[in-house]
């Protein structure tokens, strides 16, 4: 039993677990009859209508949660699927995670530690705009940072990154043997397409706060990051994990695409409304009797 809780949705840009994945192979735009941008956002409504009633199930039951891991190039387009794809849900329900740098109590504690604290309970939702993936993708590109993480016996580079797809693996699958549905989605921009992306923000003064130029250095190293991203894809989409590898070139399709992942997802499981037993059930409806009844004169 590999502890999956759900058959991946079948879909194009769903990473095989066979470790063929070839990232050249993957569209970064979607194809040329694929649906229009009004099409997209009909289907986005109608999906996030669908997620809205799921969260409410899922909540009630109280038996699983869900994960949501984003990952991708700057510019990239992961805050706006995130705030598009979660805007029916119930707030309450529902918690978003920035992973940014580790701080000092993070380094003090191995690189898991703190996306284990950040699991979603049972019921509810959590979203992670990056996550542990960053120790194999950022670090990877800039092995130097494994300067401040003090490890006591740092393995060659060559049998580092295996030694934690292993252990990423084995986390993931844990988590799902406990409940977790962990769906992970690779927002996959050209580079053409983001550095696009980064003009408007240097010409638009509203969005002037967006631009880093840390960003366009990270972009110098595309190929680097090219790499990584898919021997990261590779080894780790699995059954209880998978991956999916969406079209980012069109904010559109990638909104209504991973929104339709999750819908189909969750329409998986078995997320009923808890029953009440019999007692209960005849003492509401005493209580209902009473609430409805007509109140004497003068009372």
């Amino acid at each position: 039993m590999n502890g999956s809780l759900f058959t991946p949705v079948a879909s194009p840009f769903l990473v095989p677990f066979d470790g063929s994945f070839n990232l050249a192979n993957c569209r970064t735009a979607p194809s040329k009859d694929a649906p229009g941008k009004s099409d997209n956002v009909a289907a986005l409504q109608a999906s996030v209508a669908n997620f809205a009633d799921l969260q409410k199930r899922l909540y009630a039951n109280d038996r699983y949660s869900l994960l949501l891991v984003f990952q991708a190039m700057d510019a990239a387009g992961k805050d706006g699927t995130i705030s598009a794809v979660m805007s029916g849900i119930n707030p309450q329900g529902c918690q978003v995670m920035s992973f940014k740098a580790p701080n000092a109590e993070e380094l003090d504690h191995d690189y898991l530690w703190r996306v284990q604290r950040a699991l979603p309970e049972r019921g509810r939702i959590g979203v992670w705009n990056r996550s542990h993936y960053e120790e194999v993708l950022v670090v990877r590109v800039h092995p130097k940072f494994l300067d401040g993480q003090r490890l006591p016996e740092r393995a060659p580079l060559a049998e580092l990154w295996p030694q934690r797809f292993e252990s990423i693996n084995a986390a993931e699958q844990h988590w799902a043997r406990n409940g977790t549905v962990v769906l992970k989605f690779f927002l996959n921009v050209s580079q053409q397409e983001q550095h696009r992306r980064f003009v408007e923000r240097i010409d638009d003064p509203s969005d002037n706060w967006k631009f880093s130029l840390n960003d366009v250095a990270e972009s110098d190293h595309w190929d680097e990051y090219q790499a990584a991203y898919q021997d990261a894809l590779r080894t780790t989409s699995k059954p209880w994990a998978p991956w999916y590898a969406i079209p980012a070139d069109s904010k559109s399709y990638m909104r209504r695409t991973v929104a339709d992942i999750i819908v189909a997802t969750l329409s998986q499981l078995d997320l009923r409304y808890p029953e009440v037993a019999p007692d209960v059930k005849a003492a509401m409806v005493a209580a209902r009797a009473k609430l409805v009844a007509p109140k004497a004169a003068g009372g």
